[in-house]
């Protein structure tokens, strides 16, 4: 706990207030524009087209730009394992291992060792951002960045009193009395593989099922595409622990499709295979989705050059205490991919269920999350010593948020006018 209090003489609490926009060298359409290097062109339309709908899936689509400005400004050095892509809309609900639903961060995408605040700012001014788009009140939208913040804060010195084995399985077991996290549990208990087989498969004259075809968004693999997925279904197997291995073993795959996910994601390769286990009825779905270098990386000491799936699936492992039972990876085609189960009783945080109280309360388990997280991953004791009591941290980490939503306006300002002037081609009309 010393050592963490004396890193403020390096980087103070209020220092974290700070955005410096004069300071700012960047230009954030050509960050965004170099980041999407190793994607299939074809896809990049639909991905700017999603980006171009609001404020907040512009900042969704643009971990990017703000790895590249979290960068340049003061830092703690007091390093955790980062979710990377800390937003609102990045928390849900799904199956543990043992079939209850929970409520966890659900991306790792962006998974890397790094400085804990960087997470904290994200997820800060992803709440901001999401009460403007739920027309929240200025006041209620600071509130509920602060509520985040030093529910963060508390959440830290509770982890750093306790037992370590006591913070590695700590739950929060209050979920269903708020309001977007209920809806989020409702919609997992709906959320079936078996609705998503009626959705997506078709049975063919054989009386197989396979994907169907004429979807924007997703599409049957067949040839030798489809032949290499399927090939590196072995190299996933190996990463398996041996009982994980075994009930992997129970299922045979039956066809191989290509879904269109995500914000951030559009334009990486990501596939789906079908599975059945006890007959045609007991289908599971594996998402081999690939992986590419986290956006924090150029600007971080990565001491490991890891696989990139494994690199998630095990800050995923580092951050959760519960994560899904088939998650691995594999590579193919010079390319590295993550395994997870594709649809196991998922559900989202819709912004419409953000309204009056909805906003802070969500806000409260967001900062008690990835607390534990941080906690998991790094040294609470040496987090709890930096922040001290929170009110100094809770004031300077709010009000970079409320900056840096602004900024992530004008940047989207920026984004609409290079589409409007045809720089940037989206799909559709959704920019119109």
């Amino acid at each position: 706990m010393r050592f963490g209090k004396s890193r403020r003489n390096a980087v103070s609490r209020t220092a974290h207030s700070e955005l410096r926009p004069k300071d700012r060298k960047l230009d954030p359409i050509q960050v965004l524009l170099s980041s999407v290097d190793g994607r299939l062109p074809q896809l990049l339309p639909l991905k700017y087209s999603r980006m171009s709908s609001s404020p907040f899936a512009f900042f969704r689509g643009a971990v990017s730009i703000m790895a590249a400005d979290l960068a340049r400004l003061p830092h703690s050095n007091l390093n955790v394992q980062l979710c990377g892509d800390a937003h609102v809309q990045n928390l849900g609900s799904f199956a543990a291992p043992d079939g209850k639903l929970i409520f966890d961060l659900n991306d790792f995408d962006e998974t890397i060792y790094g400085p804990w605040e960087w997470d904290v700012k994200r997820m800060a001014t992803s709440i901001i951002l999401a009460g403007r788009e739920a027309k929240q009140k200025r006041s209620t939208r600071r509130a509920a960045a602060e509520a985040f913040v030093e529910s963060y804060c508390r959440s830290m010195a509770e982890f750093a009193r306790r037992p370590i084995l006591q913070v590695a399985r700590h739950l929060i077991h209050r979920e269903e009395r708020i309001r977007p996290i209920h809806a989020a549990l409702r919609q997992s208990e709906r959320a079936k593989p078996l609705d998503f087989l009626e959705k997506y498969l078709q049975v063919d004259g054989r009386g197989e099922r396979r994907f169907r075809d004429g979807r924007p968004d997703f599409w049957r693999v067949t040839g030798q595409e489809a032949k290499d997925v399927l090939s590196s279904l072995n190299t996933y197997r190996d990463c398996l622990s041996p009982e994980r291995r075994h009930l992997f073993d129970l299922f045979r795959p039956v066809d191989v499709g290509f879904k269109v996910v995500g914000t951030g994601s559009v334009g990486l390769r990501d596939y789906v295979v079908l599975f059945e286990g006890n007959g045609p009825k007991d289908p599971l779905f594996l998402q081999i989705k690939q992986e590419v270098k986290s956006a924090y990386t150029p600007y971080l000491l990565d001491l490991v050059n890891k696989h990139q799936g494994q690199r998630v699936a095990e800050g995923q492992r580092a951050i959760q205490p519960l994560s899904d039972l088939l998650l691995g990876w594999t590579v193919f085609g010079g390319r590295e991919y993550l395994v997870r189960q594709l649809n196991d009783h998922k559900g989202g945080i819709d912004l419409k269920t953000l309204k009056g109280g909805g906003l802070k309360s969500l806000a409260v388990v967001a900062g008690e999350l990835l607390a534990r997280g941080h906690a998991r991953s790094g040294d609470p004791c040496m987090v709890r010593g930096y922040c001290g009591s929170g009110s100094k941290i809770v004031k300077a980490i709010t009000d970079f948020a409320s900056q840096y939503a602004d900024q992530t306006e004008a940047d989207y300002a920026k984004f609409m006018a290079a589409i409007k002037n045809k720089k940037i081609k989206v799909a559709g009309e959704a920019a119109a």
